[in-house]
């Protein structure tokens, strides 16, 4: 606000700043910043995959169990000439390490083997696309399912993996008609314990 009775035209009502001054504490040595190398576009060679997995990761586990299925045992499923084929254990390592990473979709294990260092690993950087994945999980898989589950259970048990005193199963939930706040698990579990060992 001004008056226009005592003002003059240059009246100006800014506030001026203090002139800057030159006399900063300056470091008593000037010192550069340091960094590690870093150039993303550089070639690196990777002579060993293997080296960057810890001694007792699940891919090692994973590729130890499906190397002990017998060769034969996979290649009955595969008739004889035609495309190469991916090698069915390199598949199967794929598949069971995404199921042990919680990635069940044939599009998630597709992206594991492009990105995830221990499925490249598996797959020897090979990159099988979801529509392979997924014909040989639901077709070729199908058929082997059964031997397979047979033959690592039977491994696994061999080597003190595992035991069968105590399991556990991933069953539904049955509501009673008692209460509806009570749920039946004992009928259930025995029927799967049943077919449980009959299979194995």
């Amino acid at each position: 606000m001004s008056n226009p009775m005592i003002t003059t035209e240059n009246y100006n009502t800014q506030m001026t700043l203090l002139p800057e001054t030159d006399e900063k504490k300056k470091p008593k040595r000037q010192l550069p910043p340091t960094f590690k190398p870093y150039d993303n576009r550089q070639i690196h060679a990777i002579f060993d995959m293997e080296a960057l997995l810890p001694e007792h990761h699940v891919a090692r586990v994973v590729d130890e169990r499906v190397e002990a299925v017998p060769d034969e045992q996979l290649f009955s499923y595969y008739k004889g000439g035609g495309r190469s084929s991916f090698h069915p254990k390199m598949m199967l390592k794929i598949i069971l390490f995404g199921y042990s990473q919680k990635v069940y979709s044939c599009r998630g294990i597709e992206k594991l083997t492009t990105e995830n260092i221990p499925a490249m690993w598996l797959a020897a950087m090979q990159q099988p696309d979801y529509r392979t994945i997924n014909e040989f999980r639901g077709e070729r898989m199908k058929a082997m399912m059964d031997e397979l589950f047979e033959a690592m259970i039977h491994k696994l048990i061999e080597e003190n993996y595992i035991t069968m005193e105590n399991y556990f199963l991933d069953g539904t939930k049955i509501e009673a008609n008692a209460n509806k706040y009570s749920f039946v698990w004992k009928k259930s579990t025995s029927k799967f314990e049943a077919k449980l060992k009959e299979k194995i």
